[in-house]
């Protein structure tokens, strides 16, 4: 009885085996569209917000009206190539770092300053 057993667990163990052997393009195609799918929602968006972002730093000029990262909102004053010293109240400036700027405001949004 017990050699009944054990010959149908290693047919069982057989059948497994052969069942698994299957195409291994089909195996790896799961993790292709996994990888497809994480690019166009992760990393080309990010991107494309880091370009944006990057030209928008490059086109500041003296008088534009910014708010930073940190929510700061002034008129710039005077820019260099790192740094930008801005406006945020009277005779209150503060030097801040270009890439620093969050966006650009339209002009006349701070009429207090």
């Amino acid at each position: 009885m017990m050699s009944f057993l054990i010959s149908d667990a290693v047919a069982q163990g057989e059948a497994a085996a052969g069942a698994g052997a299957g195409d291994p393009f089909l195996a790896m195609l799961p993790l292709v569209l996994f990888a497809v799918v994480f690019y166009f929602l992760l990393i080309r968006p990010q991107s494309k917000r880091q370009k944006e972002h990057r030209k928008m730093v490059e086109s500041l000029a003296k008088g534009d009206e910014v708010v930073t990262i940190g929510g700061i909102a002034g008129r710039i004053a005077d820019i260099g190539d790192n740094f930008a010293l801005l406006d945020i109240a009277d005779g209150v400036a503060v030097k801040i770092r270009r890439s620093s700027v969050e966006s650009v405001m339209p002009k006349g949004t701070l009429k207090d300053l």
